[in-house]
């Protein structure tokens, strides 16, 4: 059968005109590498499972390395002849160089921002001296690395902007290093600390030390386990780092707790209390307080259900938002130090909106909610009484806020499909809101475009919304290029967002659509349970419904049509693949879990069983493998044009999940061996699950997403 295939494909090479230059095809391979089979098979409760190509979990095994190797000159064989690839980069090039900013973080007289403009590869963080003062750069990781791969992951100033942490990491592995500067002479402290990646810090009134999160280094934990055993300690600011290196810090909380529990870290106004934050996977959290000055150790708050927990401290009392027998969030208050539950009482009831989080800003609760995926901004008093709704300039997104319990002033972020990221002040006093700054895109037209939230039943009846964007003018003639995407799970949601890159779709005639699948938390709580764990399969049932939706209402056509996801949304992109081949046209499936049998045993995604489930339990077994799309490829079947996307250096998801599934596929699938309907694999190098990424790989990466799209679905330059 695979001789019948080999001789198949190279009549289609003789008879196809590949992208305009038929001078490639004597200098770059004619078909992807060959993966030796070396079958291995484990047994699952019962149930034998075959893979062929664990050899390739070995990333640094040299034999894994030449086959890499093979699959990018393969991949670049085909995607660098592509006609019109060049006009696609340049237009990529100019859109972006649309830039980014974030909501000011407010600390003494201090404002501190990030912001990106034109070819920057990373956003700089600045400061001002006053609400009108100058800006300055006080933190610019573009100077740290000549390719723009060392990215500032996260920074946090002290409380009367004294000093800056800040973290950074190289090449998208986001393993930050910890620094320290000062804020009024750009010094940077000796302080370093290691492995803080997405650090929480929390900094003393005083500006003496202040409690964070680490990692512990390898030989202090069993082998693997250094992603996990998050903890949190204290640091104290010496003028020699001699006298206190890191290992001297003391652990506040942490010891003897599960391995996969994420602590977070925030101080009282008063720095009075220490509140953590303790994540375990993504439908529960706990709350503990420890009463700094006393020194005594964390107490927990909440009673250890399965439900969601936020708080604040603030003049001694504990705003508590949960989704404690509230699907759609409300909020608590209690007295600090007061450990009876039955002390709580209600401030905000559950409405029909879901609450995303509150703040205590200028004295006021700042709430942000959702509803059918779209944002709004309320103001309550600290009794629980309803004072504003904050008018937002359109149906979109809130991407941010800053503000502090003693200014009367506070900043959010807003952005839409066609409203580029904008920061605004809101004036607590008078209640007045002006723009504090934007981003510049001129060489894009917003009006030109228009915004649709349609609904649609997926199998099971559930009516479930879509954003469809396009052109205005646009004729529904039932075969226009169309891009879906997706992501239904971890309790996150697709809202309105302004993607630059969606732009060039849709300045060539393309639809773009984004689906809010089950899994997310566009409808609260519920909505995330009924895609996660053994209702996993209702995602992709989401998923397949949207597709037949912008088909039935001609949009496109299954020759038209082209999904994108990535990470879990890749998970939901191999699902597409393996579930329903016959509805799409082209996939673009990035940094993907595929191998849901063997998933939890690379990188972090241990943290991920609360979500998904494990092959190590009987029951959740059943499930993974009814859907596993590694386990679901058969041989012979035509699949779409597949172009997988990785990263050699993603320590989220480990990048063996997309070789092994283009290795399968390039052997089995009908159309493994077409030039084509090809199925390709991308492998980025310097680079992690997408945190960090500098602008000019994004440039290129999106040069190869879009050549490969227009390609495929026939999509004139």
């Amino acid at each position: 059968m695979r001789l019948f295939f080999a001789l198949s494909f190279l009549l289609s090479v003789i008879a196809a005109v590949y992208a305009g230059d038929d001078s490639k095809s004597s200098s770059t391979p004619s078909i992807p590498p060959k993966a030796a089979e070396k079958p291995v098979i484990d047994m699952y409760h019962g149930t034998k499972v075959l893979d062929n190509y664990r050899w390739l979990e070995d990333g640094k095994n040299p034999k894994t390395e030449k086959w890499v190797e093979q699959e990018m000159a393969y991949t670049r064989g085909i995607l660098d002849g592509l006609v019109g690839r060049d006009a696609i980069h340049k237009r990529l090039t100019e859109l972006l160089s649309v830039g980014s900013v974030t909501p000011p973080t407010i600390a003494g007289r201090y404002y501190f921002y990030t912001k990106r403009e034109g070819m920057q590869n990373q956003p700089v963080l600045y400061v001002r001296n006053g609400l009108n003062g100058a800006d300055r750069v006080l933190v610019d990781a573009n100077k740290l690395a000549a390719d723009g791969t060392i990215a500032l992951d996260w920074f946090q100033p002290s409380d009367n902007g004294k000093y800056v942490a800040y973290g950074t990491s190289p090449s998208g592995s986001e393993m930050s290093t910890l620094h320290i500067i000062e804020t009024k002479t750009g010094a940077i402290l000796h302080d370093t600390i290691e492995r803080t990646r997405a650090a929480s810090v929390a900094w003393k009134l005083d500006n003496s030390g202040f409690y964070y999160t680490r990692y512990p280094k390898k030989g202090d934990v069993p082998d693997g386990q250094e992603m996990y055993n998050r903890h949190v300690y204290y640091h104290e600011i010496a003028n020699d780092p001699e006298d206190h290196p890191e290992d001297s810090d003391p652990l506040i909380f942490g010891q003897g707790r599960d391995a996969e529990d994420w602590p977070n870290v925030s101080l009282s106004n008063d720095g009075l209390w220490l509140l953590i934050n303790v994540a375990q996977g993504w439908t529960k959290s706990e709350l503990f307080l420890m009463d700094v000055k006393a020194g005594t150790p964390p107490t927990r708050v909440t009673n250890g259900k399965n439900f969601l927990y936020s708080a604040e401290v603030y003049n001694n009392k504990l705003f508590i938002t949960t989704n404690e027998d509230a699907p759609r969030y409300r909020v608590f208050v209690a007295d600090a130090g007061n450990y009876d539950r039955e002390a709580w009482k209600e401030l905000i009831p559950q409405s029909d909106a879901v609450l995303q989080g509150t703040a205590v800003f200028g004295g006021k609760l700042f709430a942000q909610y959702e509803q059918n995926a779209s944002s709004q901004l309320k103001l309550f008093d600290l009794d629980g009484k309803k004072l504003n709704d904050l008018l937002l300039p359109a149906i979109g997104t809130i991407f941010g806020s800053g503000g502090r319990w003693d200014r009367n002033e506070l900043f959010y972020g807003f952005q839409s499909f066609t409203f580029a990221p904008s920061i605004y002040r809101y004036e607590l006093k008078d209640g007045s809101t002006s723009l504090w700054t934007k981003v510049d895109a001129p060489s894009i037209d917003p009006a030109a475009y228009e915004v649709n939230q349609e609904w649609f039943h997926s199998k099971d009846g559930t009516r479930v919304p879509m954003f469809v964007v396009h052109k205005k003018g646009l004729q529904k003639n039932g075969h226009n290029p169309t891009l879906l995407t997706g992501y239904g799970g971890f309790n996150l949601s697709l809202t309105p967002t302004f993607s630059r890159t969606a732009y060039l779709w849709m300045e060539h005639g393309g639809v773009y659509a984004v689906a809010n699948l089950r899994g997310g938390a566009e409808f609260g709580e519920d909505w995330h349970r009924a895609g996660m764990l053994e209702k996993k399969q209702n995602v992709f049932d989401d998923m397949i419904a949207a597709a037949q939706h912008l088909i039935s209402e001609k949009y496109t056509d299954k020759n038209h049509l082209a999904i994108q996801g990535g990470s879990n949304g890749g998970l939901l992109m191999g699902a597409m693949i393996t579930q329903r081949p016959d509805l799409f046209r082209a996939v673009i499936c990035q940094v993907p879990l595929l191998d849901m049998i063997h998933y939890q045993d690379f990188q972090i995604a241990k943290l991920w069983i609360p979500e998904y489930g494990t092959s190590e339990n009987a029951e959740q077994f059943k499930w993974l493998y009814a859907y596993s799309p590694y386990h679901h490829v058969k041989p012979g079947a035509e699949y779409p044009a597949i172009l997988f996307m990785t990263a050699d250096t993603d320590t989220r998801v480990d990048p063996m999940h997309a070789k092994k599934m283009a290795a399968l596929m390039q052997s089995e699938a009908k159309n493994g061996l077409s030039r084509t309907r090809p199925i390709l694999l991308r492998i980025e190098s310097k680079a992690g699950h997408g945190a960090g990424k500098p602008v000019t790989k994004q440039i290129e990466e999106f040069t190869d997403v879009y050549s490969f799209l227009f390609w495929q679905l026939g999509v004139k330059e």
